[in-house]
């Protein structure tokens, strides 16, 4: 497995084959994120963006008990560009628009700014101890609006008011029954499941699964450009990848696809 910019207790981005870790690494901070680790997050996401041909999904997940608690509210003003969570709505944002499948292995509790993070990935695997909590406005912070975007798309109007508005705190059970959950798993097998899912992801053709992907979400969010979904749909179409696809149907193989 190769390292790319592993640094101390910041976060991991570990390649193997066709298939990426990111980890968080804070531990005895439940994982929670300082400004330094964003920025790393960013160029870990904008590295996976740059090498789509090459790794072809991505499992994020924390280190010890919870998955992350978010981003430290303590620092919140020493953003050096723009406000903290301005930095933080561009990393999630990042991760969101990867054209890789990601899955997130949620090992723990998952709070704050780190919901949302959660959200970005296209899946996510939670353990029987997994609870969520949402104490924005507890704190008298008002949440970021590609944030919101994502709760209401993902989640649902209800569900999204239950958590900004009430700050409820919700089990594995709860964010199974509202769609937070894909599935959920023992801890013992987490790490294994969610690589399982991202190989099988990076197995099928890369250009049709980040096209379709792109436009899953433009469409959720009232964003969908139906000319630019065209000429996606058209390049797939006469893809090396798609003729790829069918001469291995007839021949009765595996594809094997490169991105082109």
């Amino acid at each position: 497995m190769t390292n790319v910019e592993c640094n101390g207790a910041a976060p991991e981005l570990a390649v193997d084959g066709q298939v990426a870790v990111v980890r968080l690494r804070r531990p005895a901070q439940a994982n929670r994120l300082e400004l330094g680790d964003l920025k790393l997050l960013i160029q870990h996401f904008q590295w996976l963006r740059a090498h789509h041909a090459q790794v072809r999904a991505m499992v994020l997940t924390g280190t010890g008990k919870h998955f992350s608690a978010g981003f430290d509210l303590s620092a919140i003003d020493l953003a050096v560009e723009g406000d903290a969570s301005e930095v933080f709505a561009e990393m999630v944002d990042t991760l969101e628009e990867l054209p890789q499948t990601t899955v997130c292995a949620l090992n723990g509790g998952v709070f704050g700014g780190s919901t949302d993070l959660a959200l970005a990935c296209d899946f996510r695997l939670g353990v029987p101890h997994t609870r969520m909590f949402m104490p924005a406005a507890r704190f008298g912070l008002h949440y970021y609006a590609s944030g919101l975007r994502r709760y209401l798309t993902r989640l649902g109007l209800n569900a999204s008011k239950r958590l900004f508005l009430l700050a409820e705190e919700l089990n594995a059970p709860e964010l199974l029954e509202i769609g937070y959950l894909t599935r959920i798993v023992e801890a013992e097998s987490l790490q294994e499941e969610a690589l399982a899912l991202a190989r099988r992801a990076a197995e099928l053709a890369p250009l049709a699964t980040a096209g379709m992907k792109s436009g899953l979400n433009a469409m959720a969010s009232g964003r969908y450009d139906a000319d630019e979904g065209s000429r996606v749909y058209r390049a797939c179409m006469a893809s090396a990848d798609m003729q790829e696809g069918i001469q291995a149907l007839r021949e009765k193989r595996t594809p094997r696809f490169e991105a082109r």
